[in-house]
C-alpha cells in the first residue's frame, strides 16, 4: 500500500516538472520527463512493485540473487583474464602460428614517417587467365604501393 502511495506520487510529481519544462517551450525534455515520470505508476499497475514487495522479504529470491550475482562475477573475471592474455586460445594459437591477415603475402609495410613518394617499380606482366578477375585493380593498388 505504501509503495504505491509512493510510486503515485513521483509519478504526479515527475509530470508537474514535465509540465513546467513544457511550458518553458523545452517540448523533448518534457516528452522525456513524462515518460520517465510515467515508469513508477505503470510498474503498479502491472503489479511489479507488489512482486517486488513480496520477493524482498523472500530469502529464497535474496539466495537466487546471490547465485546470479556470483554468476555474474565469474563472467566479468573470465571475461577480463581473456583480454589480459589476448583472447580465446583459438586466437592465441592463430597469432603464434602466423594467421592469415588482411594484407597480401607479398605487400610490404606501410611507412608513415617518410615524405618521399614510393620508387617506380617495373609493372608486373599482365596475366591473361579469365580467373584473374582483379588484375586491374591489383595494377592499381601496386601503382599507389599498397
Amino acid at each position: 500500500m505504501i509503495a504505491e502511495t509512493v510510486c503515485s506520487a513521483a509519478s504526479a510529481a515527475g509530470l508537474g516538472i514535465a509540465v513546467v519544462t513544457a511550458y518553458r517551450r523545452r517540448f523533448l525534455a518534457a516528452a522525456r520527463i513524462a515518460a520517465y515520470s510515467l515508469v513508477p505508476i505503470g510498474l503498479v499497475m502491472t503489479g511489479v512493485v507488489g512482486w517486488l514487495g513480496d520477493t524482498a522479504f523472500s530469502p529464497t529470491a535474496w539466495a537466487g540473487f546471490g547465485v546470479l550475482g556470483a554468476a555474474w562475477l565469474l563472467f566479468a573475471g573470465t571475461r577480463a583474464v581473456e583480454r589480459r592474455r589476448g583472447g580465446t586460445r583459438a586466437e592465441r594459437k592463430a597469432a603464434r602460428g602466423g594467421g592469415t591477415g588482411a594484407v597480401a603475402p607479398g605487400a610490404s609495410a606501410p611507412s608513415l614517417g617518410s615524405g618521399t613518394a614510393p620508387a617506380a617499380r617495373p609493372a608486373a606482366p599482365r596475366a591473361t587467365s579469365a580467373a584473374d578477375d582483379f588484375s586491374d585493380i591489383e595494377d592499381i593498388l601496386k601503382k599507389h604501393g599498397i
